[in-house]
């Protein structure tokens, strides 16, 4: 059962479509009336966003808090075949009013497309697709109400149509990314290669990976660009959930899941492991035997003496290797 916020009371409201029922429940609404005649504030919204509406889903014609919502619905319905996510620029997209819906205009919101037969040779008009959770009037996309006026989301960009309370979270639109970020227009910078926005910090400190970031988490599978999680960078250049990255580290995986490349400095790794090949000697069998090893993080090859606790590159240092030739004794 997918929970949405309205401005009444407790009440289900029954979803188009697949007939599901959406819980609606009031949120307690803060006032933040002064001298100056400020109008007052609601903390309406979902779990995802604070707002004052929804949205209509043009591809099942059903009603979500926002976009997460429809998908967090649809992908564990039991069908694998209805299962499908909602395009975030699909939410400007006009579909047909049901045509039962013309018979009861005022009560359509809510009812099942099965309610009412629809009327003999009726065209049905088209269905706009942002709803206002205050006076349930469905509309085109725009900041403020049409019917009541207020105001749906105190950040709202017309390019996304997307709409937010929570001006703390810095929500700017970014141009080349074609989507809104959040964090501060000021503390971010689009990487032309990368295809996407970064911190200033990795300004001319990261290596760049063509559209790095469009593409899926390697450990999660979530598709990064638009993921409502932390992104890290690794030092290939490769991207990662931050959450991942770190269950990764916990459980000692130091190599990127994508190219194999050392994720951390490990200098004072491979430092301890000079250290401890020292300190073991390995059996008369094996003192002189060779292997040919691939470096994961040069990707040069070489030929080196072989060790039980690992094979380490002459040419960097590392010891993020991979064997790829069975020990062998020097040809004399």
């Amino acid at each position: 059962m997918e929970l949405c916020w309205s401005h009444n009371g407790p009440k289900e409201v029954e979803c188009l479509g697949c007939q599901k029922l959406l819980q609606s429940s009031s949120i307690q609404t803060s006032s933040s009336s002064s001298s100056n005649g400020t109008s007052r504030f609601r903390e309406d919204g979902c779990k995802h966003y604070r707002r004052r509406c929804m949205i209509r889903a043009p591809c099942c014609n059903e009603i979500f808090g926002c976009r997460h919502c429809h998908n967090e619905t649809t992908n564990v319905m039991d069908k694998p075949s209805d299962r499908h996510d909602l395009v975030r620029f699909d939410v400007k997209q006009r579909y047909p009013r049901p045509h039962w819906a013309q018979t009861n205009p005022q009560q359509f919101l809510g009812r099942s497309p099965t309610a009412k037969a629809c009327s003999p040779g009726s065209k049905p008009p088209y269905l706009q697709n942002v709803i206002c959770s205050v006076c349930d009037t469905e509309q085109p996309v725009a900041r403020v109400c049409t019917n009541c006026g207020v105001n749906m989301g105190e950040y709202f960009c017309e390019i996304c149509k997307f709409y937010d309370d929570d001006t703390d979270k810095g929500q700017f639109h970014c141009d080349d990314c074609g989507i809104c970020r959040v964090g501060g227009r000021d503390n971010f910078y689009h990487c032309k290669k990368c295809g996407s926005c970064y911190s200033l910090s990795l300004r001319d400190k990261h290596t760049c990976v063509e559209n790095s970031m469009r593409h899926h988490c390697p450990i999660c599978y979530e598709y990064l660009f638009d993921s409502l999680k932390d992104t890290h960078v690794m030092k290939c250049g490769h991207t990662i959930h931050h959450e991942c990255f770190q269950e990764m580290i916990t459980h000692q995986k130091y190599s990127c899941p994508v190219c194999s490349k050392s994720a951390l400095d490990m200098s004072s790794i491979w430092k301890r492991i000079d250290e401890e090949i020292e300190a073991t000697l390995m059996p008369d069998a094996y003192r002189h035997k060779k292997v040919w090893i691939l470096c994961n993080d040069c990707n040069d090859t070489t030929e080196v003496l072989f060790h039980i606790l690992g094979q380490k590159c002459v040419h960097c240092n590392s010891y993020n290797t991979r064997t790829i030739g069975p020990p062998v004794l020097p040809q004399e």
